[in-house]
């Protein structure tokens, strides 16, 4: 099952964009404008980014619209012309979109969305596509690296109630999902994007029956078909202990307990524990689950010690991406009327033009070399920017979210080993084409 998001309020912007508009609309600057959007440096503990958050980018162009009440509310603020306030009751966004697919590994200074389309409607839009492409790209970024540190586990997301609002939890699960994660705790998410869905059980539960045992063996009778129990509420071992017991009498019943939780502690050393609990009372098929805090350096830490935990359920680290939580990214103007345009502002240099990557492979399959060059270059290795919206319209349907993370995983696959840990790379295997830094040249020159 796939659902769309509700259509955003258009007002979900920054001021200036609407006096940026209102400005463009008197001066009669309509012309086209090509705008990117990249991420200028990565932070310190990443050395790539998965792209993510295109498909809500192209709902949002595809359905933007001004109601009549938004625009009394603005004509009441008198700050924008009579004639803008005009043409905002036919506003549409009508122009082209190029983009990488979601799932794709990219590189500091990458486009990996380019918008062309009448200046005023291309700089309408620019907030909310930057907010839907910084935060899905960060959560998914943050799930891949989880995903590499532990490639066989299961992986939940349990983010939910730690995310930065509703949005944020749906689209993060969403993120995380095409990265690798297996499944979500966030019921709204597995309604609106078929995300299978996971989740236990709580402490309250276990607390309010007044005996552990009568609230594993109630829990498990009221949900028969995936019973995982959380252990560790009082004392984990004897947890485990009640576990066994209860499974070896729901067995004769044709009742299955699937797994364990382990929420406090020493995660690596009660895992081990609880594995030998389970073992000695013949439950080996019983899973183990830890949470609690856990990030891809926690999940890498207990595989590097053969911890014995077959799933990980990560929460608030994933969700906040706690370690790189923002990005450095810019949707930027790149060429307007068909004339480049650079930014020479410190340490916040662009690049002109419109652009494009050239992905290139070595001779074993892995990731050679990206080359980012001028879009009509002739350079070889794979054009990873694809249009996908002409005249404000896609030019195909969504894909399905399982699309996007098998090609997610693909990419991960094809990295280079050492970008595959998680120690930071100083070196992106990325370059820039003659063309594009003689054309940087001209247009820095050029008297403003």
């Amino acid at each position: 099952m796939s659902m769309h998001d509700d259509p955003p309020s258009v007002l979900l912007t920054d001021w200036y964009q609407l006096s940026m508009l209102d400005a463009y609309y008197r001066l009669g600057m309509q012309q086209t404008a090509v705008f990117e959007f990249f991420v200028r440096r990565l932070p310190e503990r990443r050395s790539f980014l998965v792209a993510a958050g295109l498909e809500q980018v192209l709902d949002y162009l595809a359905t933007v619209r001004f109601t009549p009440e938004q625009i009394a509310w603005l004509q009441s603020t008198g700050r924008l012309s009579a004639d803008t306030l005009q043409r905002l009751a036919s506003f549409r966004f009508t122009g082209r979109v190029f983009a990488v697919p979601e799932g794709t590994v990219f590189f500091a200074s990458e486009p990996i969305l380019r918008v062309e389309a009448p200046l005023p409607e291309a700089q309408l839009v620019e907030s909310r596509i930057v907010s839907l492409l910084h935060y899905q790209t960060l959560v998914a970024s943050k799930a891949a690296r989880c995903r590499l540190a532990a490639p066989k586990a299961e992986l939940i997301d349990f983010g939910m109630r730690r995310a930065h609002g509703a949005e944020a939890a749906v689209l993060a699960s969403r993120a995380s999902y095409i990265a690798g994660m297996d499944a979500t705790a966030t019921v709204e998410a597995s309604f609106r994007y078929g995300i299978p869905m996971s989740g236990t059980m709580a402490h309250s539960f276990v607390q309010a029956h007044e005996f552990e045992a009568d609230a594993f063996e109630n829990f498990a009778r009221c949900h028969p078909d995936n019973v995982v129990l959380l252990i560790d509420t009082y004392d984990v071992l004897r947890g485990a202990e009640r576990v066994v017991e209860l499974s070896h009498r729901l067995h004769s019943e044709g009742l299955r307990i699937h797994g364990v939780r382990i929420d406090s502690g020493d995660l690596a050393q009660s895992a081990c524990a609880v594995r030998a609990v389970l073992d000695r009372g013949k439950c080996r098929d019983i899973r183990i689950y830890a949470s609690g805090g856990l990030d891809e350096y926690a999940i890498d830490a207990m595989v590097a010690a053969k911890a014995p935990i077959d799933g990980f359920c990560l929460g608030t680290r994933l969700v906040v991406s706690e370690d790189a939580p923002s990005l450095d990214c810019a949707y930027k103007l790149q060429q307007y009327a068909g004339r480049p345009v650079r930014k020479l502002s410190q340490w916040k240099e662009t690049w002109p033009g419109p652009r494009q990557i050239f992905r290139q492979y070595d001779q074993s399959g892995y990731l050679g070399m990206d080359v980012l060059g001028c879009e009509d270059e002739a350079i070889d290795g794979e054009p990873l920017l694809h249009e996908v919206m002409m005249n404000g319209r896609r030019l195909c349907a969504s894909a399905p979210l399982a699309e996007a993370r098998a090609y997610c995983a693909e990419q991960l696959a094809r990295l280079p080993l050492a970008y595959r840990t998680l120690e930071h790379v100083l070196q992106a295997p990325m370059k820039v084409s003659q063309l594009q830094h003689r054309l940087a040249q001209e247009v820095a020159q050029i008297p403003h």
